[in-house]
């Protein structure tokens, strides 16, 4: 008896001796894969703080709504990445391409400046990669599997023309790209005391008029050659990213879009009378000196439909393509198996899924059958 004490006392004591070994609670099976409580958890919490920077104003009654179906999401995202097994997809060479442009952005010399930039901020870089990858196989599994079955024809997207006229109606803008080059003009020196406790001489520490003019003159004469250099033929794009100094080196200099009223006035005057394509002359601004493209010049009213053809055919694409995703993402269910745990629900289960038998109920309930049998004489 006190041996039989002893294992069960043991057997209790378990999930606390496990609980430092990082066992996990397993919420859900998919296949051979599993889904944790810790998976749950920070899915949610990610949820909470998408929405709060999405829709602060509604953020909690968005979250209420959308929280039903973080475990679908999860299951969803599974049964994509088998899929992906499935069809060879990796997503090795994507992943190498989006870190690689990552760091470019960020203007970080090597792949493990970027993984130290990760690091700093507390974030896994392990975690971060195989989330990337994650997503990679998933949007190239729904491409392949579902997106390619798509067709949107050109009298669709002339009825969403049409039914959509006053929803596409936009004021006047311009999408802009820069050139910056600031010119390296040396910061004053610090003022400190000698040796006798008493500041230097003044004259000292202040900045070289004559240094910053030649500084001042040598930006301008750098931003005039690029000039040049663009008006002779040479990419704008080309040239903002091997030598502008703006934020926006990396992206070829591209600004972003600016309605009327949006920008200085100077610079509104010279770039809202400019068509798609020009360029300014060299602008003297707080930053340095400054060449600005007109990449698109969009006036005011509703665009014609061939202005724009491209984003009418992605509304209609992720419109079609939500319907057949979940069409799809059943059918991936009803050929999986899939356990729940009590309490838990996969809201975007299938009736139709085969429904995990536990062997010991079913051992359970052959033995009673076959007593019953034998209690009858049938055997």
């Amino acid at each position: 008896m006190k041996k039989l004490f002893a294992i069960l006392v043991g057997l209790a004591c378990l999930p606390v001796f496990c609980a430092g070994q990082v066992v996990e609670e397993i919420i859900a099976r998919v296949n051979n894969e599993i889904i944790t409580r810790s998976e749950f958890d920070r899915s949610k919490d990610q949820l909470r703080d998408d929405v709060k920077q999405q829709d602060p104003a509604n953020a909690d009654a968005v979250y209420t709504t959308r929280e039903k179906d973080v475990l679908r999401d999860l299951i969803d995202q599974q049964l994509l990445l088998e899929k992906g097994k499935d069809l060879g997809i990796t997503g090795d060479t994507d992943l190498i391409k989006r870190l690689d442009q990552m760091r470019k952005d960020m203007k970080l010399e090597s792949m493990e400046d970027l993984e130290k930039a990760a690091t700093a901020q507390g974030i896994s870089y392990e975690d971060f990669k195989q989330n990337m990858r994650n997503q990679i196989i998933t949007q190239k599994v729904i491409g392949e599997e579902v997106g390619s079955h798509l067709s949107i024809g050109k009298e669709d997207e002339q009825k969403f023309y049409d039914e959509h006229k006053n929803e596409l109606e936009q004021p006047e803008s311009i999408r802009l790209s820069e050139i910056l080059i600031t010119p390296k003009i040396a910061a004053a020196p610090a003022v400190s005391q000698d040796a006798t406790g008493s500041a230097p001489d003044a004259a000292k520490t202040q900045p070289d008029p004559q240094s910053d003019q030649a500084a001042l003159d040598s930006a301008s004469a750098k931003a005039n050659d690029l000039l040049q250099q663009i008006r002779a033929g040479a990419s704008f794009e080309d040239i903002a990213k091997k030598n502008s100094n703006g934020p926006s080196a990396a992206q070829g200099g591209d600004l972003g879009v600016f309605k009327r009223g949006t920008l200085a006035k100077e610079l509104e005057d010279k770039t809202f009378a400019m068509k798609a394509g020009e360029v300014t002359d060299v602008i003297r601004t707080k930053q340095g000196y400054v060449i600005l493209k007109v990449t698109n010049h969009q006036m005011a009213g509703i665009p014609p439909l061939k202005d724009i053809e491209p984003k009418i055919q992605d509304a209609l694409y992720y419109q079609e393509l939500q319907p057949a995703l979940r069409t799809y993402l059943t059918k991936l269910r009803e050929d999986a198996y899939i356990d729940i745990k009590q309490g838990f629900v996969d809201s975007g289960a299938s009736p139709n899924e085969t429904k995990p038998v536990e062997v010991a109920t079913a051992k359970a309930t052959d033995a009673k059958k076959l007593k019953k049998k034998k209690k009858l004489g049938i055997l």
